[in-house]
Order: structure tokens, then C-alpha cells, then sequence
């Protein structure tokens, strides 16, 4: 019997998992894919929102504010990369100034600090690669960015270090209230558990359904990106957006933390929650956007393009985040609906979820907690004295096995090695950024999947890219 059992590994998850460790109780995390950020939370550019967007009074604003705040603290905390760059809203068309105005009052409202409405020339003073059409713009320096991989393992590994048990690639199917607890049945058998967390994403309306009078429905939003090699990483230095519309908050392009530079998304309903392919439709709408509204006198070229990829955002029809206990169900606790900007706002999620669990469950305070948690080393980013002694010490982090991204052995076995470690070739990349460079694993592939059969004992034609049935190799040519 579990105290706590959290559906869905996505970064709100693995947040409440984390400050559910606070607590002396026996928790697990069960997820359908092969390792925690495998859904949408992997599937973004990473912005971490001031919080000027939502609505004043609403539970998205209120958690978007705290959650900004927290992701920033917690950066050194966890150690996960973070840059505080600030964001600007663009106005292009001189009719549509005074949504900015809107914008600006409703951070106002929503108490976000700092944030202003600036003119042209102080617009392009900042960021000259900004078209010459730009108006004005509305500029929030708490805003910033992060890596939404690493930051969602952050979370997830400091969960496990203070005792939270992850199962994956395990389908939580049906969930019944049984006496004075719940029976979740799973692809993997039965779980019975004093309390449930519903964080699943997509599916998180399912769950709610099961349990309540008061139904919900999330539609799948796709949003399409596209990444650029990294010599256009310089070209702007803040999170650039463009006034946002009825479906989100528009196309934004910014440099990642690695870099690289993003643009997108697109944002449009589709009815497939597993819909999550790219279309040359909506990519060239991206690419249009850039080179016609954004980017003074530049044309991106396709060649510079690295990749194409797509998220799909749960949008609930009342947009807005609905975080609670069902009143129909107790101890049934949800965090459901949590679309954009719910990256920026898992951190204070978990935080109100797991006081309001905690004080309706009157759990103790775990004293043992451990705050900390140290991301694997980047070997690269070392002084030359520090290399030269961690290489006495592991000369593993000598071979380099992704020459892209110069990723060495040593940060992969420690991906593989660390709680919560990765055991798939997607799980390496998450973590330490094997096979994300321009040749998008071409070379270094076969190489991760070795370290990965060695360190984990398996086959080589037992490695997968994604878990499931994603093998890689179906067998050795000798046998065929």
C-alpha cells in the first residue's frame, strides 16, 4: 500500500513528486513511457514566463508568477542551466499598440516585477536583429530559459534521492475507489494507494472522468518548432515573441541554453493526443513569420535547420489550470489542464499540491530531506586543471563520443548510472545531449548504444531508442 501515487512523469509530476519528499510517505511515480519527460514537457523551447499573460485571478496567473520565481531559485538548488535574459512582446502592426497596453496591466494585475512598455529606438537598441518595423514592445527581465529536459530531470532525480520510486513504460488503466483507498490497475498489474495525483498531461481529463460528476475535456494543441545550428544562437539575446493570439501566445524565437536558436510554435487543435508529426505547412509559416515580421534584413536559410519537431499542449476548454482535490473523491488530487505556461509553473504546482496533500493526509516532515541534487559534469565546460584531475581519477571522460556536441563516455555512463538514470538512447540524449547536434546522431549513435548494452547488461538488439517496441537493431546479420 502507497501513501502518494503521481500519474504522469512530465515535469508537473516529477515537481510535486519532489515536494511530496518533504514528507515521511511512501510515494511512486508511475508513467506510460520509458522515462520521466517523455511527453510534452520535453517538447518545448524551454521559456520560463513572466507571468503578464494569463488572466488576473486566475489559477494560471497565480501559479505562472510563483512558479517563475521558483524555477529561478531552485536553478542553483538543483543545477539546472537557466539564463535571465528577460522577454519581449513585439508589436509590428502600429493598430495593435495597445494590446500591449493590455498585456502590461494584466502583468501589473498579476504582480510581476519590473515589467515595462519600451519605444522603438530603446526596442532596437536591445535587439538590433529586430525588424525595422518593430513599434514598441513590452519587456519582462524575469523572464528567462532553461533547458525543459534537463529541468524536468532535476526534479525527478532529487525525488528519487529523498526516496520516490519511479515505474515506467507502466499504463495506468482504470482507477476505483476500494473502502478507504483506490486500486489503480496498470500494464503491469495492480497498485493500491491511500492517495492519487493526476498529472497526466493529455490524458489527465480520462482520469478526472473516472472519478467525477463534473467532466473535463483536454484537446490535443500542436505546436510545431523548428531548431537552427548554432551560429544563429547569437541573434537575439532575450526571448523574442510576437503579440499573442486566441490559440496562445504566438511564435516566439529565442536562443536555447545550448545555443541553438528556436522559433516557433505553431498552435492549432488536432484530435490525436499521440499526433506529435511535423508538417512543411506549418514550418514554412514559421520560416515566413521570421524572415518577414521578426528579422531585420536576414533570411534563414534551410540549410542552417537542424531538426523539425512537435509538442502537443493539453488545453482544457476553460483555460485555465484546474489544481485541486474532486470534491467527489478524496484524497483524488489532479493537476489537469496545464498547457503553456506550464513549464514556468509545475515548480509552485508542486508546491500547493503537495501542502494541500500533505495537510489533508497530516503527514510528517520528512527531516532527512535532501534539497540539493548535482547534474552529471560537462567535461568540456571544466578548467584544464579540474579535466586533468578527473581524468586521473576517470579516464573515460577522455573519449569524446559526440563529436557535436562534445560529449564524452564518462557523461554518458553517469546518465545511465544516476537515479532515475536513462536506459534508452533518448534518455541518454535528455540528459546529456548525445546525438543533438547537427548530425543528429549520425556518428555517435552506435557508440551510445554500446555503453548503453554494457552498463546495463543487455543486448545490443535489445537497445531502444524510446522504450517499447523503438529496437534499433532487429538482430545480427550472421543469423539472417
Amino acid at each position: 500500500m502507497y501513501d502518494v501515487m503521481i500519474i504522469g512523469a512530465g515535469i508537473t509530476g516529477c515537481a510535486i513528486a519532489r515536494e511530496l519528499s518533504r514528507y515521511k510517505a511512501k510515494i511512486c511515480v508511475l508513467e506510460k513511457g520509458d522515462d520521466v519527460c517523455s511527453g510534452t514537457s520535453k517538447v518545448n523551447g524551454g521559456a520560463l514566463h513572466a507571468g503578464y499573460d494569463p488572466k488576473p485571478g486566475t489559477m494560471m496567473a497565480k501559479m505562472n508568477v510563483r512558479g517563475n520565481q521558483l524555477a529561478n531559485e531552485l536553478a542553483e538548488v538543483l543545477d539546472y542551466p537557466i539564463r535571465r535574459t528577460g522577454a519581449m512582446v513585439v508589436c509590428i502592426n502600429p493598430d495593435e499598440r495597445g494590446k500591449l497596453d493590455v498585456l502590461y496591466e494584466q502583468g501589473i494585475k498579476n504582480g510581476v516585477p519590473g515589467i515595462r512598455i519600451l519605444e522603438k529606438d530603446e526596442v532596437l537598441a536591445m535587439e538590433p536583429n529586430l525588424s525595422e518595423n518593430v513599434v514598441a514592445a513590452l519587456f519582462a527581465p524575469t523572464a528567462s530559459y532553461t533547458c525543459p529536459m534537463q529541468y524536468t530531470i532535476a526534479f525527478a532525480e532529487s525525488a528519487a534521492i529523498n526516496g520516490v520510486e519511479y515505474r515506467f513504460e507502466t499504463k495506468v488503466t482504470k482507477i476505483s475507489k476500494v473502502g478507504d483507498h483506490y486500486l489503480l490497475e496498470t500494464s503491469k498489474g495492480n497498485f493500491e494507494t491511500k492517495a492519487v495525483v493526476n498529472a497526466a498531461g493529455l490524458y489527465a481529463d480520462e482520469f478526472h472522468n473516472m472519478m467525477s460528476p463534473d467532466k473535463i475535456h483536454i484537446t490535443p494543441r500542436k505546436g510545431e518548432y523548428i531548431l537552427l545550428d548554432k551560429p544563429w544562437g547569437q541573434l537575439f539575446s532575450a526571448t523574442i515573441m510576437v503579440l499573442p493570439g486566441k490559440m496562445g501566445k504566438g511564435v516566439l524565437t529565442a536562443p536555447t541554453i545550448h545555443g541553438n536558436l528556436y522559433i516557433g510554435p505553431t498552435s492549432y487543435d488536432i484530435e490525436d493526443k499521440e499526433g506529435v508529426n511535423t508538417t512543411q505547412e506549418y514550418l514554412d509559416k514559421l520560416l515566413y513569420e521570421m524572415d518577414h515580421h521578426l528579422i531585420n534584413n536576414v533570411k534563414l536559410p534551410k540549410k542552417d535547420i537542424i531538426t523539425s519537431f512537435a509538442g502537443l499542449r493539453a488545453h482544457e476548454d476553460r483555460h485555465d489550470f484546474i489544481v485541486q482535490e474532486i470534491p467527489e473523491a478524496p484524497l483524488f488530487f489532479e493537476a489537469a489542464g496545464i498547457e503553456s505556461p506550464g513549464l514556468t509553473s509545475a515548480p509552485a504546482i508542486g508546491e500547493y499540491l503537495a501542502g494541500m496533500i500533505g495537510e489533508k493526509m497530516h503527514l510528517e516532515e520528512n527531516k532527512d530531506f535532501i534539497p540539493e541534487r548535482k547534474n552529471v559534469v560537462k567535461f568540456i565546460n571544466l578548467p584544464a586543471e579540474e579535466q586533468k584531475k578527473l581524468l586521473r581519477e576517470r579516464p573515460e571522460y577522455g573519449q569524446v563520443i559526440c563529436r557535436c556536441e562534445k560529449i564524452t563516455e564518462g557523461e554518458i555512463i553517469d546518465a545511465i548510472r544516476r537515479p532515475v538514470g536513462a536506459t534508452s538512447l533518448d534518455g541518454v540524449k535528455r540528459r546529456v545531449r548525445a546525438g543533438m547536434g547537427r548530425c543528429q546522431g549520425g556518428f555517435c549513435t552506435p557508440k551510445v548504444m554500446e555503453i548503453l548494452a554494457r552498463e546495463t547488461g543487455r543486448d545490443m538488439t535489445e537497445i531502444t531508442k524510446k522504450g517499447g517496441n523503438s529496437r534499433m537493431l532487429i538482430g545480427r546479420v550472421k543469423e539472417f
